[in-house]
């Protein structure tokens, strides 16, 4: 496990201990003052007494791939008030100079008597030079109102990149509850993203200050000029798998859409881009959001809040054939020279199944390379639902990737059990197998779920699990930590990903290939497209790609909500995320440091 740096239980002890030391000089103070000094110091005594105050740390910083900054921090004012201090008919002034309601300035103040009366309780984060001026002037018509300064998250990456970053926001009473007793009522948490898988390694450690206060909550000075006061201890920082320059391409090409792209590193599994569309402005919550800002996140029908590219759970269209052929080939259900004719439509029962042409005879190179749907429906019926379960389960379907984001979808594995759980035994014929094997009906998955299937095509069944942060690094002694991440290989033969790789090439390299869109001039692209009906609207556009050919760099999954064929609106995405990453100038990313691997991963 992590050293100490990252724990919070011995320092809880040591701040406990101090508080202890702490009152207990001031007890001693006091007997002096009383019995030595009485006639000099009685009346001041009787005024004075000693407030702690929770002094804030720095949020760790995040840093993309090559040492971008992406997250840092700014100081920014903030107005808190202690309970047993504040005064009742001074709560309307004091809301008529932070333009707050007074029934909010109740709610905090009621909830942090719960904690306790003499902590400081935030009203007001982040409050302009203006709001801080007028306070200070009316400072001592307040009693127990206190400024302070704590960091507010600033962004400055290229890209949004909202949905890996995530956001931080005040915390809430439900996290209150189940955070533990670290947090009080005020403290700024990591709602979403990073912010929230690491928010243990982000947060730091608060630091604590004594102050003495007269009989009215109002400061005269540092107690023991500061001696006993405790420092903040700053948060660890991430640094990130993500490109930046990609990830800022990616929204770009998602912008009007309802979308999302996930690309990855087929080497290790690391994140290079992790879009999802419509984005928002993580900047909106750093420091104060208003109501009407929150509503209009939370209410907007599109969800931007809604990160799609984990969750979005949506069948996969022509994309899900490589599981099936994936399962013949490697069971020796069939071979290259297995052929199907395709006339355009296959009658099953009294239904016909359609085909979006008519391809003539066709084997599974051939199939796979015009996405011919009439072979696969018969492909499906000779492997039968077993074996097709067994192998979408194989390449990670119906399960979540343990990417080190909180919010994941596992998507739906369909099997025998599955549908006698939802249509009843024996009221499903292998007609309904139809529609799962071009990837419709039940099946559903992720983008994300998608980049990790192709990724794992590339390199030859080697399966990495998905990670966004690439190590950590301790802000106050520089030491490096590396989370760990696992990794598999899929149990299928090396010449039947020979094939099926050989298939993805002709898709976009071959004479009526479907993801020509994708081809490039000087990069070897391989790829499947994916046309999914939704039932919301048009069709939902897939295309899986990886690239060169020969030595992959980037795998990624493209899929645009309700816009038509997969060819006509993923593929171009995913060319230009290629063309773009292959033949960047940047430099390199950085080298690894030197560091300890960490027994467990942090999220």
């Amino acid at each position: 496990m992590f050293d100490s740096d990252f724990g919070s239980r011995a320092r809880s002890f040591m701040v406990r201990g101090v508080v202890v030391i702490a009152l207990v000089a001031i007890a001693v103070k006091l007997g002096d003052m009383q019995l030595v000094n009485q006639m000099v110091y009685g009346k001041q005594s009787e005024n004075i007494v000693t407030r702690m105050i929770v002094e804030q740390p720095l949020r760790g910083d995040i840093f993309d791939r090559y040492g971008n900054v992406m997250v840092e921090n700014d100081p920014a004012y903030a107005v808190s008030v202690v309970p047993h201090d504040f005064k009742s008919d001074e709560i309307l002034p004091l809301a008529e100079l932070l333009k707050m309601d007074t029934t909010e300035i109740n709610k905090r103040i009621e909830m942090g008597e719960k904690i306790s009366p003499y902590f400081p309780v935030l009203l007001r984060p982040d409050i302009s030079f203006g709001t801080f001026s007028s306070i200070e002037e009316h400072l001592r018509e307040f009693s127990g109102v206190y400024f302070e300064v704590e960091p507010k998250r600033v962004y400055l990456a290229k890209a949004r990149a909202a949905h890996i970053l995530g956001f931080t926001k005040e915390i809430s009473e439900r996290q209150l509850e189940a955070l533990g007793s670290y947090y009080k009522p005020g403290d700024i948490v990591g709602y979403t993203g990073l912010e929230a898988s690491y928010e243990t390694i982000l947060r730091g450690e608060k630091g604590y200050k004594f102050l003495a206060v007269n009989a009215r909550g109002q400061v005269v000075g540092r107690y023991d000029d500061g001696k006993s006061d405790i420092p903040t201890r700053q948060g660890s920082d991430l640094y990130l798998t993500v490109d930046d320059g990609l990830q800022a391409l990616a929204e770009s090409l998602l912008v009007g859409r309802r979308g999302a792209v996930v690309a990855l590193d087929p080497n290790t599994g690391g994140v290079l881009a992790l879009a999802s569309a419509p984005t928002f402005d993580p900047s909106v919550f750093s420091g104060y959001t208003s109501r009407s800002e929150w509503d209009s996140l939370v209410n907007n029908p599109d969800r931007p809040l809604f990160n799609r590219a984990t969750m979005a759970a949506l069948p996969p269209g022509s994309t899900f054939k490589l599981v099936l052929a994936s399962a013949a080939l490697e069971d020796s259900i069939i071979n290259d020279n297995w052929t199907i004719h395709c006339t355009g439509g296959f009658l099953y029962g009294n239904r016909v199944f359609h085909c979006d042409e008519p391809h003539g005879t066709v084997n599974i190179i051939r199939a796979i390379q015009v996405s011919c749907n009439v072979f696969f429906y018969n492909l499906m019926l000779k492997v039968g639902f077993r074996t097709w379960t067994k192998f979408g389960r194989m390449y990670g379907f119906g399960q979540k990737t343990g990417i080190d984001l909180n919010n994941e979808n596992p998507g739906i594995m369909p099997s025998e059990g599955y549908f006698n759980k939802i249509f009843g035994k024996n009221h499903w014929t292998k007609g309904y197998l139809l529609s799962l094997a071009i990837g419709q009906g039940e099946v559903s998955v992720t983008p994300l779920q998608l980049a990790c299937y192709v990724m794992s095509i590339a390199n030859y069944g080697k399966y990495y699990q998905p990670h966004i942060v690439r190590y950590i690094k301790n802000a106050r002694t520089g030491k490096i930590y590396y989370t760990q991440y696992s990794e598999r290989t899929l149990p299928i033969r090396k010449d039947v990903f020979d094939q099926i790789r050989h298939a993805m090439y002709l898709v976009v390299n071959g004479q009526g290939g479907t993801g020509f869109t994708a081809r490039l001039p000087d990069v070897e692209v391989a790829g499947k497209t994916g046309t999914a009906q939704n039932p919301r609207g048009k069709n939902d556009a897939w295309f899986i790609a990886f690239a060169p050919f020969d030595h992959p760099k980037i795998a990624l999954a493209v899929m645009v909500e309700n816009a038509g064929y997969g060819a006509t609106y993923a593929a171009p995405i995913a060319k230009s995320l290629i063309q773009y990453y292959i033949n960047r100038t940047n430099p390199a990313p950085q080298q690894a440091p030197a560091g300890v691997v960490a027994e467990a991963a942090v999220h």
